[in-house]
């Protein structure tokens, strides 16, 4: 297992072995004997090869290893050293996770399930609507805008993970099935995108879990993701109240205010004005022409929507500490802080709300 998290340590750090050996005094054939575990690696080989990692020596021997099912990625061009980096970086956040539940004596987040009375096959964008329409109903989220996306996820049963690893930022988001007999659900989002994209992410990953094996054959899984999206964040009935019945052409101030309201870009919710009937295909190509004309396609008019942030993860750390099930030293080891920043933090001395999990 060292091996393993060695090899997972250099991936996300985007190391190579030769840059990794060198760092930490070893030699390149040595490293490799450490990462295929036909050699175990002395105290003091580990703490240097830690530090060549920028990880704690903690995260070397940590006893718990997660099994991460299969991967659904938003974007299917990430390369792949990008693809390594996102995966190591998952697989490690997820490993701290079931380590905090795994101390708790009874279960503190509920267990995942779909809810019952989804069709079992859908064989049109359109069936969408009413499935989006359904989760809401029975997740008991009425038709008001979500105003915070990732705890109506998290208090589903649904781990939400997000990284900051991938710098151009081709990467948007994932969805898989983690731990035991891989039954916790998964999303990740990029950390670093606007409030509206890390949204629509949010809700097209929920699509990949709500419509797994129910598409026919003849949809686009990712297109069928997309309309789910929209129409379980700006549900039909709410964007026809906004904007009427039928309309000859939209403002984009309307577009605008609908952005603010659902948390959704003024193109997503261009989108959803023509899905729900309001406009036709004409005028909608008319207002996107105008949009790329003033440059709204890259970057919309308007402050940009504040990112979403899980904070679940903290909460139990600290609710862990509180009950003495972990340590100060634990605490901090979780949360991956240094123990004078987590002493610092826990006395509420310069926290950083950003830092969280």
């Amino acid at each position: 297992m060292i091996g393993e998290r060695i090899r997972r340590a250099r991936k996300a750090a985007g190391l190579s072995l030769r840059k990794v050996a060198e760092e930490a005094g070893i030699s390149h054939t040595t490293l490799n004997k450490f990462e295929h575990g036909d050699q175990m690696p002395g105290s003091h080989q580990l703490v240097a090869l830690a530090r060549a990692l920028g990880v704690r020596t903690e995260y070397l021997l940590r006893p718990t290893s997660v099994e991460l099912g299969p991967v659904e990625y938003r974007s299917s061009r990430l390369p792949v050293r990008v693809r390594d980096r996102i995966h190591s970086s998952v697989l490690d956040q997820l490993e701290r996770w079931h380590e905090l539940l795994d101390l708790f004596p009874a279960e503190v987040v509920p267990r995942f399930s779909l809810p019952s009375g989804l069709p079992d096959a859908i064989d049109d964008y359109e069936e969408l609507e009413a499935v989006a329409e359904y989760v809401r109903q029975t997740w008991r989220l009425g038709e008001d805008p979500i105003p915070d996306l990732i705890d109506a996820l998290e208090s589903q049963g649904i781990l939400v993970v997000q990284t900051e690893l991938d710098e151009a930022h081709r990467f948007n988001g994932l969805s898989a099935m983690a731990g035991e007999g891989l039954a916790r659900p998964v999303i990740v989002v990029d950390a670093g995108w606007p409030g509206d994209r890390q949204r629509f992410t949010l809700a097209h990953e929920l699509g990949h879990l709500v419509l797994r094996g129910r598409l026919s054959s003849q949809l686009d899984v990712e297109k069928a993701c997309n309309r789910f999206s929209g129409a379980f964040l700006l549900p039909g009935v709410a964007v026809r109240q906004a904007l009427g019945g039928h309309r000859q052409t939209l403002e984009p101030q309307e577009l605008g205010l609908l952005k603010v309201e659902y948390g959704l870009s003024m193109q997503s919710c261009l989108f959803r004005a023509l899905q729900a009937g309001i406009i036709s295909g004409k005028t909608q190509t008319e207002l996107f022409r105008e949009f790329s004309r003033r440059g709204w396609r890259k970057r919309e008019p308007g402050p940009t929507l504040p990112r979403e942030r899980t904070v679940r993860f903290r909460q139990l750390v600290y609710h862990a500490l509180a009950e003495d099930f972990i340590s100060e030293s634990k605490a901090a080891e979780l949360l991956n802080l240094s123990v004078a920043r987590f002493h610092r933090e826990r006395r509420m001395e310069g926290t950083d709300a950003d830092s969280c999990q």
